[in-house]
């Protein structure tokens, strides 16, 4: 299997994706569900890296220190940092920030990496629904110093529609910020997984193109 079907399978085996019939906050109808919460693991999360760590290195994305926005991104950036330095030899840094800027001791935003100016950074994270995390992220990232942005990395494009606009949440990103977002796998790598009997689910295939049909971007 490619990483993106062993990533999938883990999904599935993680309890983090699942099919039936849910509604979400959007309020969509949708047959799947996608639920990064359960990753509970040293085992999972050391996997979990490991699958950053192969989309970094097969997007060849350039790459000096890695940033998880607090608190979910924190534990998937130090495993992706850990990942990638296991795997493929790349001994990158990482960096996360805090909710309250720390007024004593050594104080700042940030722990980990201080930031440079020029610096290659990258932004870890799970999945992402409106963008929230990067548009907070930015702002933070580029009032430490004048970093290179070189891209976002989260686990599931879900390639769909926002409810106010005909673009996904990832097009939205590089049209605002003009930051790449990538992810390990998408929709459609998900549909194809359940076609091909990587992962169980081939009786909500239909209801499964039905949505991508009607909330879907290209």
């Amino acid at each position: 299997m490619t990483y993106k079907q062993e990533f999938i399978k883990f999904m599935t085996e993680c309890g983090v994706l699942t099919f039936g019939e849910f509604t979400l906050k959007s309020g969509r109808k949708a047959p799947y569900f996608i639920n990064c919460g359960n990753y509970k693991t040293g085992a999972q999360l050391a996997r979990l890296g490991e699958f950053y760590a192969e989309c970094i290195k097969d997007n060849n994305i350039p790459v000096e220190t890695l940033f998880g926005p607090a608190y979910k991104g924190i534990p998937l950036a130090v495993s992706a940092t850990v990942a990638l330095y296991n795997k493929f030899g790349i001994d990158v840094a990482y960096t996360f920030d805090r909710k309250e800027v720390k007024d004593h001791g050594e104080g700042g935003m940030f722990v980990g990496k201080a930031l440079c100016d020029n610096e290659k950074v990258v932004i870890i994270d799970d999945v992402m629904t409106s963008g929230k995390a990067l548009k907070e992220s930015v702002p933070k990232l580029k009032g430490a110093a004048d970093v290179d942005i070189t891209g976002m990395v989260i686990t599931v494009d879900r390639m769909e529609k926002g409810l106010n606009s005909d673009l996904s949440a990832v097009q939205e990103a590089y049209n605002e910020f003009g930051i790449k977002v990538y992810s390990i796998v998408n929709m459609e790598d998900i549909i194809d997984a359940i076609r091909e009997g990587i992962v169980d689910g081939k009786e909500y295939l239909d209801a499964m193109l039905a949505y991508r049909e009607q909330y879907g971007v290209k």
